[in-house]
């Protein structure tokens, strides 16, 4: 009689159950394991702007957050000497045509008295060599006053690169000497560098997704370049990410790396019910009747589309969940 009247209720149970809600086994799933890490926002080429010439800053024209194409003029230095040096040479050249014109004479001179006989054929030799020797002279002293004339044009700072001005670590009126640095220009577009702790280093391969933010909010970036030397425990990694901000170089900005897989049991989010501080799940019990169990929940994983919740204990990958309709 005990026999019938157990396997009545069970029946019983389980009918009600099955009217309850439908039935699924927990899901079991690899999931990606995140590692949050800060990257840094770098230009993938940063050129110094130098002056050619030592001198005087009279000019600059940037300043840090200027955005500058390549050759363009961001400052002028000028060197007073060059003035000088220009001035001599022009006095120079016109000494030099006085001469020539009175060497032109001269020959002029002596061949109308080659003709009558009065002079000889080698005082005409010698002066056509003076003409000669003049007119050289003049085209070397035009050739150094070019020179002049470039070393004056070289004081214009002109920028390497297209790009922003990351630096500017002069002022006008400052004295700079040939080789100094005016201004720093970042251009090439901008990445993300990362520093890695090196026993995540054989999960990182170029190509790999990664998630900005510690949520995954932002542009999706891609991992660009692994560097091969591990410096202080960390591996360098350059990561491009898509219309990512230059406004402030050097920035810090959140992100995750996919650094492993583990296995995890997962339920939909809406088949948790949290009641007094604790979390309870619906499973399938012995006799098939529904049995609220506490659980742990972890973080939430989007699977084939569905918003999961992770389990870390209470579950096991046998159980069957129970839900409710509504």
């Amino acid at each position: 009689m005990r026999k019938l009247i157990r396997g009545a209720l069970v029946g019983l149970l389980a009918a009600l159950a099955s009217a309850a809600g439908s039935q699924e086994p927990v899901t079991s799933a690899q999931i990606t394991e995140w590692k949050s890490v800060f990257g840094q926002v770098e230009a993938r080429d940063t050129i110094p702007a130098r002056s050619r010439i030592g001198g005087t800053l009279i000019r600059i024209d940037v300043e840090e957050g200027s955005d500058v194409t390549e050759g363009q003029v961001i400052g002028v230095i000028h060197d007073p000497k060059l003035d000088l040096q220009m001035q001599s040479v022009e006095a120079e050249i016109e000494a030099l045509q006085s001469q020539l014109a009175n060497a032109k004479t001269e020959l002029a001179r002596g061949e109308d008295l080659l003709k009558r006989g009065v002079t000889t054929a080698q005082r005409l030799d010698a002066l056509r060599t003076q003409v000669e020797v003049l007119q050289n002279r003049i085209e070397a002293t035009r050739a150094q006053k070019r020179v002049v004339a470039e070393q004056a044009a070289e004081g214009a700072v002109l920028a390497p690169i297209a790009g922003r001005v990351i630096t500017v670590p002069v002022t006008a009126g400052a004295v700079v000497m040939p080789g100094e640095v005016v201004a720093t220009i970042g251009g090439g577009g901008f990445y993300l560098r990362l520093a890695v702790p090196e026993r995540h280093a054989a999960y990182l391969r170029e190509g790999l997704e990664i998630r900005i933010g510690e949520t995954g909010e932002g542009q999706p970036g891609r991992l660009a370049k692994v560097y091969p030397q591990i410096e202080n425990g960390r591996v360098i990694a350059d990561v491009e990410v898509e219309g990512m901000s230059s406004e402030f170089v050097n920035a810090r900005v959140l992100v995750s790396l996919p650094v492993g897989t583990t296995d995890a049991l997962l339920v939909p989010v809406d088949a948790a019910d949290t009641r007094m501080g604790l979390d309870f799940v619906t499973v399938k019990g012995e006799a098939g009747e529904p049995v609220a169990r506490v659980v742990v929940l972890g973080e939430t994983h989007m699977l084939d589309g569905a918003e999961m919740v992770e389990v870390l204990s209470g579950l096991s990958a046998t159980d069957v969940l129970v839900s409710r309709d509504e």
